[in-house]
């Protein structure tokens, strides 16, 4: 009389129903920080223009403004900032994205990749909007911005986010198993990548030797080349969109296999004191 009947669902109606699950998951993210959807997007807005001064006055009393790339030197800085800051707000996030264990995956239709899924993109919503509305002040405000390449520009962009995405996922997966060591690893990469990251030089004008510190990193690759699609007087030399498009696949299928293992063998008393 009470039996619960499940309703067969086409293709298309499966592939919906997820996309709103996803949307849905993105929102909870994006409330999740602050009560306040709006000003917590503000705040997003606010840190993004915060780190930009504080990169320019770096540049300034360090005196490393004459090795930028000729051009926009604020436009210079806004194109290390933004590739790091949704490189690493999709490491953190996904990081954090609610696993196996977690009450939320007691609904039926949710599951582990949705929550990932859902962070990712409201990472991906929120440093957008925060970097379209700190391009257009910057062009009402001072001067207006010329970007040679404005959709291969936003094409890297998504590439330092699904890098952060990869990077995010292994260390999710690894999360239930050492909790600890996850968290300080998360905290170690999102930390070295201010260095790393290389957003403070000039790939081609840096010599080979301090080169090979940077080189293995692909956030290093793709503000290298965020630089050259966005000034017309730069082109790479030393970097490439295929390393770090080759490197995000391999964290995405290690972050995918790693989730699928953990999910078999997860337990909700794992970490419970006895």
């Amino acid at each position: 009389m009470f039996r619960h009947v499940t309703r067969k669902r086409t293709l298309l109606g499966t592939a919906l129903r997820t996309l709103e699950l996803i949307f849905h998951c993105a929102v909870r993210e994006l409330r999740k920080s602050h009560g306040n959807a709006l000003l917590g997007l503000l705040m997003t807005i606010f840190q993004s223009i915060i780190i930009v001064i504080v990169m320019y006055v770096t540049f300034e009393i360090l005196g490393l403004r004459r090795i930028a790339v000729r051009g926009d030197f604020v436009l210079y800085v806004m194109s290390g900032v933004f590739m790091f800051s949704t490189h690493v707000s999709a490491i953190g996030a996904v990081s954090r994205a609610d696993g196996p264990a977690s009450p939320m995956m007691m609904h039926s239709p949710m599951n582990p990749i949705i929550s990932i899924c859902g962070a990712a993109l409201a990472v991906l919503y929120k440093q957008v909007l925060a970097a379209l509305v700190v391009l257009f002040l910057y062009h009402a405000l001072f001067t207006p911005v010329v970007i040679e390449d404005p959709v291969s520009d936003i094409g890297i962009l998504l590439l330092a986010w699904a890098s952060g995405l990869g990077i995010g996922m292994v260390l999710r997966s690894a999360r239930p198993w050492q909790p600890d060591l996850a968290s300080v690893l998360t905290t170690v990469i999102m930390r070295v990548n201010i260095f790393a990251s290389g957003k403070m030089m000039v790939a081609n004008n840096v010599t080979p030797q301090l080169r090979a510190y940077f080189d293995w990193n692909p956030l290093f690759h793709i503000i290298d080349q965020a630089r050259g699609y966005t000034f017309l007087n730069y082109t790479p030399h030393f970097t490439s969109v295929s390393y770090a498009l080759k490197v995000t696949l391999v964290f995405v299928t290690i972050g995918l296999m790693a989730e699928f293992f953990t999910k078999q063998h997860i337990s909700e008393s794992w970490g419970k004191r006895h």
